[in-house]
């Protein structure tokens, strides 16, 4: 085929596309041998030659070639040109979008309706006029407003139920409340309690306290309680760490028994507990938090990140009385000092207006999308909620879980390996998938397709099996 012909619908998509240019030149070029107008074997123009007809530069036209080669389309051979690939139009996975589709993110997707973008611009706008510039850019105060605390107590009801204003704190973000908590009940060399998978998050935070993490095994209903009393038995722990609500990266979510269990346990062994919940509201009917069965037991976190977007940095902290309040207050002081305020002044409007439900429930029918997507593409052997953002991905006997993302990646996926999660033991045959970080429904689907293909494709025995 003439290359002026599919050149020109190479110019045509880059006058058509949003994406950055040489990522539209890949895009083109894998549609091209998709449409058989380049078929295996077939040589390429010279760069400079593609360049000009493009009316861009070499650089742009360089840095696409790379980027095709990298995705297995194109082979490049000094002195003979570039050719197409032998094998390129069999790909099971089509190229389109970023170079890499990050899956690693659990982000809620960004709704179409209401629309996101012009809602914030609308704000904003609305609070600049309405409210101070000094007082919108000062420092604020640490734990928040009573008027702040008074609606994430609003906010988080469904799940714990009604609260007073003094046991309420609005921190930036669920790591520095989940640090603070940490820091107020710990001390270095103290052990905490936890998932044998889990969040990553408490990781950090227990390396950065000097503090012992030990991991509880668990079932389809999250932490195994036997198991749990055993374990405060032998270690006397000061604080168990858990998600009852869509574990992550599990989905495991505790039916009300089991968070009876767990709470018996604790009662026992004098165990406070640092409950962890970013997804009980994407549920239309949640289950009670620990928070909502002992009061006088549990520190609850409940973050905006997961629920409405994390660029609020906003999360709502729960406790057990004044005193506690007070303590976790100091420490938020000396780790982060207070929230943002044009960000908490966005969140109040949001809440006030109900804006924020409107999000929220646009988010939870994308998200029920997306997991019966999920299913539908890679079928139901996997751990999945149907409210969730995430999947738990089960490997064949085959893969291994570092490895398998390291050939995702190469793919041009990229997801979470169990290692990351495994917080003693040999990690599962798993890897986490965020639903919520694709840019649309479609563009999920495509990238699942790709997962499926990797999932069916039986890697070659490498070097360390040869001896």
């Amino acid at each position: 085929m003439s290359s002026e012909i599919y050149l020109t619908h190479w110019k045509d998509e880059i006058s058509r596309s949003p994406n950055s240019i040489y990522l539209t030149i890949v895009d083109a070029l894998a549609l091209s041998i998709r449409k058989g107008d380049l078929r295996e074997g077939d040589r390429l123009p010279p760069q400079r030659t593609i360049a000009d007809y493009l009316g861009t530069n070499l650089t742009t036209v360089t840095r696409a070639f790379t980027e095709a080669r990298r995705r297995g389309l194109i082979d490049a051979t000094v002195g003979r040109g570039t050719f197409v690939r032998v094998g390129a139009g069999e790909s099971h996975w089509r190229h389109t979008g970023p170079a890499v589709v990050d899956l690693t993110m659990n982000l809620p997707p960004i709704p179409q309706d209401p629309p996101l973008q012009r809602m914030i611009q609308n704000d904003i706008t609305a609070l600049l006029k309405q409210q101070d510039l000094n007082s919108l850019m000062s420092y604020r105060v640490t734990g928040g407003t009573i008027e702040e605390r008074q609606l994430g107590a609003k906010w988080i009801a469904p799940a714990i139920g009604q609260r007073r204003t003094d046991e309420i704190l609005v921190t930036p973000g669920a790591q520095s409340a989940l640090a603070a908590i940490v820091s107020t009940h710990t001390q270095p060399g103290d052990v905490i309690v936890t998932d044998r998978i889990a969040y990553p998050g408490i990781r950090t935070i227990a390396a950065q306290f000097g503090l012992i993490l030990v991991g509880v095994d668990s079932d389809v209903e999250g932490m195994a309680s036997e198991q749990l009393d055993q374990v405060c038995a032998q270690h006397h722990p000061r604080l168990l760490y858990c998600i009852p609500t869509i574990h992550n990266p599990t989905t495991a979510t505790m039916s009300l028994q089991r968070r009876k269990d767990i709470l018996k346990v604790a009662q026992r062994h004098h165990l406070h507990i640092a409950e962890d919940d970013p997804y009980s509201l994407l549920m239309n009917d949640p289950l009670p938090a620990l928070a909502a069965l002992d009061h006088s037991r549990v520190s609850y976190i409940a973050t905006l990140a997961k629920t409405l977007s994390p660029g609020l940095r906003t999360a709502y902290v729960a406790l057990p009385n004044a005193d506690m309040t007070r303590r976790v207050t100091a420490a938020i002081r000396a780790i982060v000092l207070t929230n943002a305020g044009l960000l908490s002044a966005l969140a109040v409007r949001w809440m006030q207006t109900g804006q924020a439900h409107t999000i929220l429930h646009a988010i939870q029918r994308e998200l029920r999308l997306r997991q019966s997507i999920a299913r539908k593409v890679l079928g139901d052997q996997h751990c999945m909620n149907p409210d969730g953002p995430h999947v738990w991905l089960k490997l064949p006997d085959w893969w291994g879980s570092a490895d398998f993302v390291a050939y995702a990646r190469r793919r041009g996926l990229a997801l979470v390996p169990s290692t990351v999660f495994a917080i003693s033991g040999e990690p599962p045959q798993r890897a986490r998938i965020a639903l919520g970080s694709a840019p649309d429904a479609a563009s999920l689907e495509e990238s699942l397709h790709g997962v499926l293909s990797i999932l069916q494709h039986k890697r070659s025995p490498g070097f360390a099996d040869i001896v």
